[in-house]
């Protein structure tokens, strides 16, 4: 699926929050994790910088995605920082309460979060800590199990069996940025979760 996209703003404060308008999809996961680059995969162009250095992302990011032929954006993407690497996590979990917490909790259009975890890694604390804080917001949250590429057929279905029961209230679902595998299905996944089903014409059975 080809979707056009653009950077609309960068919040590190509740004030530079854009004004809510269309459904919003927000991006977390720890500073290693490989968030910039599943959002560059589903775009299809380098819109969120990737870097050597994890944690360097420490505003919100925010970007249009909008459908070719389309006039307006269909949904915005918010690429929030990391957490977890040992540098900046202190610096990091200070801000939380500023902005990033106010986004999560009271952002009237945020209607997914994509909780991002390293498939190669095991079960970490603070992607438990994360998905028990969204829980407790009432949010949508899909489990994206990131770098699949790096494991078999066989490593992948037990560590996917061994996740699941790790987290079992989270939709699950593998992905790789280097291969494109679990691309589409993340796209029908978001979709799914966030934009209205279109109206049912009622039949004339059920008309009056």
């Amino acid at each position: 699926m080809r979707v056009l996209s653009r950077f609309l703003a960068a919040a590190t404060e509740v004030g530079h929050f854009p004004a809510p308008t269309v459904p919003e999809v927000a991006f977390l996961g720890r500073s290693n994790v490989g968030k910039s680059s599943v959002i560059n995969s589903l775009v299809g162009t380098k819109l969120a910088r990737t870097s050597s250095t994890p944690g360097r992302t420490r505003s919100i990011n925010f970007f249009e995605i909008r459908w070719p032929g389309k006039p307006r954006p269909e949904m915005i993407f918010a690429d929030l920082p990391g957490y977890g690497y040992a540098k900046i996590s202190r610096e990091i979990s200070q801000e939380w309460p500023k902005f990033i917490e106010p986004y999560l909790n009271q952002r009237p259009t945020l209607a997914l979060c994509v909780a991002l975890v390293d498939i190669n890694v095991p079960a970490q604390q603070s992607d438990r800590q994360l998905l028990d804080f969204l829980s407790a917001s009432g949010r949508q949250v899909l489990l994206v199990a990131t770098k699949s590429d790096r494991l078999s057929n066989n490593q992948l279905h037990n560590v996917l069996r061994t996740l699941g029961q790790e987290y079992p209230a989270a939709r699950l679902l593998p992905f790789s940025s280097k291969t494109g595998a679990g691309r589409e299905e993340l796209w029908k996944q978001i979709r799914e979760m966030t934009l209205p089903a279109p109206a049912q014409t009622p039949s004339p059975a059920t008309q009056h």
